[in-house]
């Protein structure tokens, strides 16, 4: 397989037809390997439109979606990040990139010790993967300039939402399958939130992550 081909087969056919038009996010693209990410039994699908499996019946969402979410964050430099679902470290490699710092929470610790080394053999040294249940967010670090669930919830938990600076975007699936949607959460003012749907989907839901029980703010 030719490597690079199909990097830009994928950006080309995949995630510009998803209104992924941003040039700094396109060049991201190139530059944060993705392959390096992909464990090794599927390295060949690395570039697929498809969810590829990790340990524990986790995934890597797809490319585009991971790629439409981080358009829509407008991550800048100096913001501080909060990741909830690490995966394979490939969505924090991406938000490092153009933010000052990301924590990244996983729940299981197998696949948060891979997603270090993903990390560590890539370079990237301004994550902190942290073992833990992102249900209530990271209040260590609190407040946030950018939020993103690598996986669908039922519901936001307020506990996350309370971790966002005014200012500060949140970027999630939400809903149960077969109703999914991608929302951008904006927080304008202080306990104050603006929702706008972004696109419909259907992604696994985050595990460890996902709200059973019904919440009121």
């Amino acid at each position: 397989m030719n490597i690079e081909q199909a990097r830009f087969n994928m950006i080309e056919q995949q995630i510009r037809p998803w209104e992924v038009l941003d040039p700094q996010v396109l060049d991201l693209l190139f530059v944060v390997k993705r392959e390096d990410f992909v464990p090794a039994a599927y390295r060949n699908l690395a570039f697929a439109d498809l969810e590829i499996p990790l340990a524990d019946g986790q995934v890597m969402l797809a490319p585009r979606v991971e790629a439409r979410l981080l358009q829509e964050l407008g991550v800048r430099k100096g913001d501080k990040v909060l990741e909830i679902g690490t995966g394979s470290g490939y969505m924090a490699a991406l938000l490092a990139a153009r933010a000052e710092h990301v924590v990244s929470l996983e729940i299981r610790p197998e696949i948060a010790a891979t997603a270090r080394e993903n990390l560590q053999r890539a370079g990237i040294d301004n994550v902190n993967v942290e073992c833990a249940d992102g249900i209530a967010g990271w209040p260590q670090r609190a407040p946030f300039d950018v939020i993103v669930f690598s996986g669908s919830v039922a519901q936001i938990p307020p506990a996350v939402l309370k971790q966002l600076r005014v200012g500060g975007r949140l970027a999630a699936v939400v809903g149960e399958a077969p109703v999914m949607e991608a929302q951008l959460i904006t927080c304008i003012a202080d306990g104050v939130f603006n929702t706008i749907n972004l696109f419909e989907t259907v992604v696994p839901a985050l595990d460890g992550g996902q709200p059973k029980q019904e919440f009121s703010l």
